[in-house]
């Protein structure tokens, strides 16, 4: 099955079947904007409740609770979303589409030759300098040398940072030399350009012009060097509460589910008195007013996370990593992903969130590519911190056994569930032939399927079959809430319809049922076909 049309196909049969839905589609749709359909609302509530079952009901360390999609600003203010929740936009100036620029760049392949590059011509000019008799310009090169030294060395600053850095070097250490040994206060003014830039989003921006003009053409247009200068767009939507709309009324729609558990710790340690370690968790919306929305729904502007911040000592928390580590392992195997579909990627220092001092990406084999598809992060103390900090309140927690308050340090598993809908999808969407026929089958795990049996008449112009399959669904209904009644069509399309939306099993009423009671009961994946007596229909079908 070629990959390139393998997406397509399943978006196709989303809409069709009655799961997602392109957002206002009567209008031309809303791009970033999806919607539910039935059957994906039922598959949406079935991960949420696994999850909730695995992760919070089945363990005594978890609280659960759902805060407010608005909350004070002074929230973002303090996570450091306000500031630095941006990505870098571009523009072509021949058609004026807009992109995000670390997106061009992760396309260009030649990304990694350009870095080696840099640092090339970044040691040819200091070897240039260097044999210089002017004693002027080596001075400067001295000057500019340790501020070089310290970007290299320096974790927190990304490989793209370092190699900004080298290319304004080489244009001031250029410029100096032609300014014909200009005067120091040149040189000065120069090097507190160079210290303002070390930490500004301009620094970054630098180095991806230059790429987005020599390696990548417009996607749009194909036009080449055409491209603007990044500029930061902050991803956070805004609003205003009230009827004012000033500054004053201005805050945002959540960017992400975490600040709200944050905010809500010292609630939950007030409330519960939960020894450590211990758990919030957490289903909601979350909002990011993306540049470029993107592969179906998995970038998007609205979307909805199973999060969870876990609490532990400092000292403690590289074994609970683990153990989070071990446990979304399972939860994926659980919803039916193969362990060869599933990959860990443990991100580097320097592509690290800037709160984060350990991260591993699971990345999943999606149809488009590798991508991410849930993220462990170890947080430290950071949110609490910054929390406690900005608002005033004490956030330590007291134990009391050892009659000590500290800040916990926190481990955080994010699950999307909008991009486990897609995986689900992709991992059960399947093509076989069965009874020499071609067919298209959603191989569900039997606890997702948003419909767990099916039972219709054999055929639907007898009356008495007719009733004796309603009186069936009756009865199977009680038990398995998630069967339907079908008699649409002759049998064999019943069937592929069933086996389109992932229904595990189907059950025929015909004519035998009339005499002795028994049904003809279909399992979806082999096709195998038996009789099971009416009385232990419901008993025979839970299981899974």
């Amino acid at each position: 099955m070629a990959s390139e049309t393998l997406m397509e196909k399943i978006i196709s049969l989303s809409k069709r079947r009655g799961f997602i839905y392109q957002g206002s589609e009567i209008y031309d749709g809303l791009a970033g904007t999806w919607d539910y359909g039935p059957l994906g609302v039922v598959l949406k509530r079935n991960i949420e409740s696994l999850w909730r079952k695995q992760f919070v009901d089945e363990r005594d360390d978890m609280y659960e609770l759902e805060s407010a999609l608005i909350m004070n600003p002074k929230v973002w203010e303090a996570s450091g979303h306000v500031e630095g929740f941006s990505d870098p936009l571009v523009e072509c100036q021949k058609c004026k589409e807009k992109f995000r620029a670390d997106y061009l760049i992760n396309t260009a392949s030649d990304l990694e030759a350009v870095k080696k590059e840099w640092y090339r011509r970044a040691k040819k000019i200091d070897d240039e300098i260097q044999a210089l008799p002017s004693f002027k310009a080596k001075e400067v090169f001295q000057q500019f040398d340790p501020i070089l030294e310290k970007i290299k060395d320096d974790k927190e600053i990304t490989s793209e940072q370092k190699i900004a850095f080298n290319k304004i070097y080489i244009r001031a250490i250029n410029h100096a030399i032609e300014a014909n040994e200009a005067k120091m206060e040149v040189i000065e003014k120069k090097m507190d350009i160079l210290k303002e830039l070390i930490n500004s989003e301009s620094y970054i921006g630098l180095v991806f012009h230059d790429y987005l003009n020599r390696f990548v053409s417009c996607p749009r247009c194909r036009a080449q060097e055409k491209w603007k200068s990044p500029t930061a767009f902050n991803m956070m939507f805004e609003t205003h509460i009230g009827a004012a709309q000033d500054d004053a009324s201005m805050t945002y729609l959540r960017p992400e589910t975490a600040q709200g558990m944050f905010v809500n710790f010292k609630n939950i340690i007030d409330s519960f008195h939960p020894e450590l370690p211990f758990g919030i968790a957490q289903i909601g919306k979350a909002f990011r007013n993306e540049i470029a929305p993107r592969d179906f729904m998995f970038r998007s502007r609205e979307f909805s996370q199973m999060e969870i911040e876990y609490f532990v000592r400092e000292n403690e928390w590289e074994k609970h990593f683990e153990m989070w580590r071990k446990e979304m392992l399972s939860w994926m195997g659980r919803i039916g992903l193969s362990p060869a579909s599933v990959h860990e990627y443990e991100v580097p220092a320097e592509d690290r969130a800037h709160y984060s001092k350990r991260t591993i990406d699971f990345e999943f084999e999606y149809p488009f590519g590798k991508k991410e598809l849930y993220g462990l992060a170890y947080r430290t103390d950071f949110d609490l911190k910054n929390h406690m900090e900005k608002s005033g309140v004490d956030l330590r927690y007291y134990d009391e056994k050892a009659n000590e308050r500290f800040l916990p340090h926190v481990i955080e598993p994010t699950f999307g569930i909008d991009r486990t809908v897609m995986a689900v999808l992709a991992s059960s969407y399947t093509e076989d032939e069965m009874g020499e026929e071609k067919r298209v089958v959603l191989k569900f795990p039997y606890t997702l399927a948003p419909i767990k049996v099916a039972v219709f008449p054999l055929l639907k112009n007898r009356p008495e079959l007719i009733e004796k399959a309603k009186s069936v669904f009756a009865k199977v209904k009680q038990t398995i809430p998630s069967a339907i009644f079908d008699d649409n069509g002759n049998i064999g399309k019943r069937y592929r319809r069933q086996d389109e939306i992932g229904t595990p099993f189907c059950v025929t009423v015909d004519f035998q049922t009339l005499e002795d009671g028994t049904a003809t009961v279909r399992e979806r994946n082999s096709g195998k076909q038996e009789r099971i007596s009416i009385d232990e229909l419901s008993s025979s079908l839970k299981a899974e």
